[in-house]
């Protein structure tokens, strides 16, 4: 069994919108729309994928901006993040019209906490709680098959913004380095923005976590 991976980037800050399914079964999730929702929509309709559920890892506009509208296009429920990033979610409207967009407040079926799991293609993907982006930031992880997605906790050479009136870099940094970091070196995983990369990668060349 394989699981396919489509980015497709969404709204003007090219936020990763991730569909994954299992290539047998077809059946998988979106992990973080964030807007466009008739982009994601068509992305879902041309890999004859079957969405079970949508992932949220943050509550911030360009991840979760789409969520409530993707969820009642596909009759599915929205998972995650943590109940820390609930005030975000209540105000996405009035976070999108900063930026000139529009979209609904979003209130998640259910809340994920630090060691619970979620289904990714019929595969249980561990969810680590790492606060500083957003407080209630969440990465999904499956250490056998060394695949992740780190939302905008981690980047390539690079980590989350933390200059927020509610962001902590102290717990951002500390979260990346008890928890990820111990991952292996050729595990992979896809960020919000930006290219993928591996843990050895960074472990080498970040210079945030160096």
């Amino acid at each position: 069994m394989t699981m396919q991976v489509a980015i497709i980037p969404v709204t003007a800050f090219q936020q990763n919108c991730a569909l994954i399914f299992n290539d047998e079964t077809k059946q998988g999730v979106v992990i973080d729309p964030g807007g466009d929702v008739p982009r994601i929509l068509e992305s879902i309709e041309r890999a004859g994928a079957k969405v079970t559920h949508i992932l949220l890892t943050h509550g911030h506009l360009d991840h979760a901006g789409g969520a409530a509208e993707l969820a009642r296009a596909l009759g599915v429920k929205i998972i995650g993040p943590a109940v820390q990033d609930e005030f975000l979610l209540k105000e996405l409207p009035q976070h999108l019209a900063k930026f000139g967009m529009k979209g609904e407040a979003c209130t998640p079926d259910q809340w994920l906490a630090e060691g619970d799991t979620v289904d990714i293609g019929g595969e249980a993907f561990e969810v680590l709680l790492c606060p500083g982006h957003t407080p209630g930031s969440v990465v999904f992880i499956n250490k056998e098959l060394k695949f992740g997605v780190f939302g905008d906790v981690l980047f390539r050479n690079s980590v989350g913004r933390t200059d927020f009136e509610y962001g902590d870099t102290e717990a951002l940094i500390n979260a990346i380095k008890t928890k990820l970091m111990p991952l292996a070196d050729d595990f992979g995983f896809i960020c919000g923005h930006g290219p993928a990369s591996t843990i050895g990668a960074e472990r080498k060349s970040n210079p945030f976590i160096k």
